[in-house]
């Protein structure tokens, strides 16, 4: 897939960027214009790989994400996802709740404001039994809001409510 359109200045003038690239590259110009136009006010939004595994060799990129996918022990397993905050809009009426997809470990920018959470159990990797990761954050890059959740890996998962209600809060939160 073409990342031609990153390199083009008209995006600066976009309330929201929905990347949905799973590893891909980059150029310098391409990065170097995204990144901008982000910290100028436009919004970035996505989920799942399609934001958090994209652009493996732009450290800006992920600077500005918050995160980057580590790896998804045992694949397609059944977790729990748990409501960080409450409080938050985003969040708002939504319950902890099960989910069954690839549950993401990912290096995470510790200033992400974390709206939920998983706790791995370390069934298919001991190393991480315990650790809690972070599920759905959102942050801000210059003017720009930026939101990521790790929920989404095929079209199935739109069907959870939770999930869905909480992407379509999450874009609506990072457009300008």
């Amino acid at each position: 897939t073409s990342t031609a359109a990153f390199a083009d200045p008209a995006i600066a003038d976009l309330s929201l960027i929905v990347p949905i690239y799973t590893m891909s590259k980059l150029t310098k110009a391409e990065e170097s214009n995204l990144t901008t136009a982000i910290a100028g006010g436009v919004g970035l939004g996505g989920y799942h790989g399609g934001m958090g595994d994209a652009f493996r060799e732009s450290t800006d990129y992920q600077f500005m994400c918050g995160g980057q996918w580590v790896a998804h022990p045992g694949n397609i397993i059944d977790y729990r996802v748990d409501i960080a905050r409450r409080d938050d809009p985003i969040m708002s009426g939504i319950d902890d709740f099960r989910y069954r997809s690839e549950q993401y470990y990912m290096h995470v920018d510790p200033s992400n404001e974390v709206l939920a959470t998983t706790t791995f159990t370390g069934a298919h990797a001991p190393w991480i039994d315990g650790v809690v990761m972070p599920v759905v954050w959102k942050r801000r890059h210059g003017e720009g809001r930026v939101f990521y959740s790790s929920l989404g890996h095929v079209a199935k998962e739109f069907e959870v409510p939770q999930m869905r209600t909480i992407l379509r809060r999450g874009l609506a939160w990072a457009a300008r």
